[in-house]
């Protein structure tokens, strides 16, 4: 009899399980859910590399604002010259293209200005002799030849301090007759000029009033005793072959064909 009652106690514990899930569905309510949890926010790191040296890259930092001190350049640092290289070296100065001509030096026929402060008597213009002496009173002979104007000055003086009191001497070559060069040919003045300083042939053909209309200035030529020496003028001009443009010698000889 026991099995039996288990068996009716269970079919009606069922019904009655039956009967209350249908009047719980009959009037709308739904079997309560437990809520899952909210899921924890992520926190993303930057990931490195496993076979990277480097590290992650870190945030800038915002600019430091300088301070009056460092914007304003220090007093004693002097900026660098502009003309420095980028090694720090100045350029090297080039050669004057142009250097100064050589002084004059006296030679025989030549006429001297001299000039002795003070001294009236003691000046004027003096002759050169052929044997290449001038005459002044007091000192007497003086050799000039060979000498430039400064030479001849301080010559004078030390003769001049055995009767003078700190004599002041002047020398000036007022025209030169013993050296002088000749220009010849199709030029507007041909003729014999004085060799007072260095002077080249291009020096000398600007002296010479310019070239008429047939002048060959390709074929110019320079004689010196039994040496001749071309010059084309045209391309010296444009600064092509200028060891044609040679300097003059006493007595030299310019053709212009």
């Amino acid at each position: 009899m026991k099995a039996p009652l288990k068996i009716i106690f269970a079919l009606v514990y069922a019904a009655a399980l039956c009967s209350a899930q249908t009047e719980a569905t009959s009037s709308g309510a739904k079997p309560l859910a437990k809520e899952a949890p909210a899921p924890a926010p992520t926190i993303q790191t930057p990931q490195t590399p496993a076979n990277s040296s480097q590290t992650p890259p870190q945030p800038a930092a915002p600019p430091a604002t300088p301070s009056a001190s460092q914007a304003a350049p220090a007093r004693d640092q002097a900026a660098p010259p502009a003309n420095l290289s980028a090694e720090g070296k100045a350029p090297t100065a080039k050669a004057d293209a142009n250097p100064a001509k050589k002084a004059y030096v006296i030679g025989p026929l030549d006429v001297l200005i001299i000039k002795v402060w003070n001294q009236a008597n003691l000046s004027g213009p003096f002759d050169v002799g052929p044997d290449g002496m001038i005459s002044l009173p007091l000192i007497g002979q003086v050799k000039a030849d060979g000498l430039t104007t400064r030479q001849l000055e301080e010559v004078l003086t030390q003769r001049l301090k055995e009767f003078l009191n700190t004599p002041e001497v002047n020398v000036q070559v007022a025209r030169v007759n013993s050296k002088r060069y000749f220009v010849y040919g199709e030029v507007g003045r041909p003729g014999e000029f004085p060799l007072v300083q260095e002077t080249t042939v291009m020096d000398a053909l600007s002296n010479v009033g310019g070239f008429r209309d047939f002048a060959n200035t390709k074929k110019i030529y320079v004689l010196r005793g039994t040496q001749k020496f071309n010059f084309n003028y045209k391309e010296v001009s444009k600064g092509k072959n200028l060891e044609q443009n040679i300097l003059l010698q006493n007595g030299d000889r310019i053709f212009v064909p």
